[in-house]
């Protein structure tokens, strides 16, 4: 089943919960207005259903997992304020036609997440849960989320980490957000998932966007201030989207291809299927892996044995 796991469309209801709002994230008509980003033109065809529908069939997709994107910073908005979004989100994302699927949101602002509502979308249809890198950046954000995360492990579901909100640069060129803040957030997020998050929950699948920042290849670094080189972790994966052969094959070299998953960023960035030379390989990162994150390894998958550490 070829898969592009990360994905984005806004449901009729949420746009028109944007547009409702006028702190952001807001829209006004179809541009959107984000705290740490300048003012960004929305094509609407980006979120027009039958369009998407007709490009992931184009792509010979046969799943296309979305989700809310993080950056709006809808997560942390007053519980009251995400509500409504978070609603319109999963009814409207939930209500897309094949070969659409969809990553729960949770509300993380506050004091402590609601693992019932996470609970409740799982049963509804969704995959599993995103959340955005800023949540997991320490012990304490590992520690907050703890209670979503273990939602997932009880219902075998996996975690996928997106870059969240970018903090206001003045100044700053158009793509400074997605290729600094973004990939800090990502590369953190591996850090501590390594120091805080695996031992907590050692049979959680998670996702890394963004091939996390392509944190893994600080490998050797790790190493020599005295992290551990550590085994590799199978039910770690990292995901292309945004980048090409080159920034792929270096991350099969550090962590081997059964991790790697395909994933687009659709409708902000185009796939790109990297050349490493075989057809298995590309069978690999869209079908055979996806399927690993999504439902876990069979019984004769034995390659991680339990307790090995990331």
């Amino acid at each position: 089943m070829p898969t592009d796991v990360h994905q984005h469309i806004w449901p009729p209801a949420f746009v028109d919960l944007l547009r409702a709002r006028t702190t952001p994230p807001y829209l006004d008509g179809w541009t959107l207005h984000l705290t740490g980003e300048p003012p960004y033109p929305v094509d609407p065809a980006d979120h027009d259903v039958a369009a998407r529908t007709r490009l992931a069939a184009a792509d010979g997709l046969d799943l296309a997992l979305v989700s809310l994107s993080s950056p709006l910073g809808i997560e942390y908005l007053p519980p009251a304020e995400a509500a409504p979004l978070l609603a319109a989100f999963h009814d409207g994302a939930l209500a897309l036609p094949a070969p659409f699927g969809v990553w729960a949101a949770a509300c993380l602002s506050a004091p402590e997440p609601d693992p019932d509502a996470l609970a409740r979308e799982l049963r509804r249809g969704c995959v599993g849960l995103q959340l955005p890198a800023t949540a997991l950046l320490d012990a304490a954000g590992w520690t907050h989320c703890a209670p979503l995360l273990d939602v997932l492990t009880h219902h075998d579901r996996p975690l996928f980490i997106h870059p969240g909100a970018a903090p206001p640069t003045p100044g700053a060129p158009p793509w400074w957000p997605a290729l600094v803040p973004y990939l800090h957030q990502m590369h953190a997020s591996w850090f501590a998932f390594r120091a805080f998050g695996r031992a907590r929950h050692p049979r959680l699948r998670v996702c890394f966007a963004a091939l996390a920042g392509l944190a893994p290849l600080h490998g050797e670094r790790l190493a020599a201030r005295g992290g551990g080189r550590g085994e590799v972790d199978f039910d770690a994966f990292y995901e292309t989207s945004s980048y090409g052969t080159r920034a792929v094959d270096a991350l099969v070299r550090a962590v081997g291809i059964d991790v790697v998953v395909t994933g687009s960023d659709r409708p902000y960035a185009s796939p790109v299927i990297p050349d490493l030379g075989a057809d298995a390989a590309v069978h690999a990162l869209r079908t055979a892996n996806p399927a690993r994150l999504l439902h876990g390894r069979t019984a004769a998958d034995g390659r991680r044995l339990e307790g090995s550490t990331p």
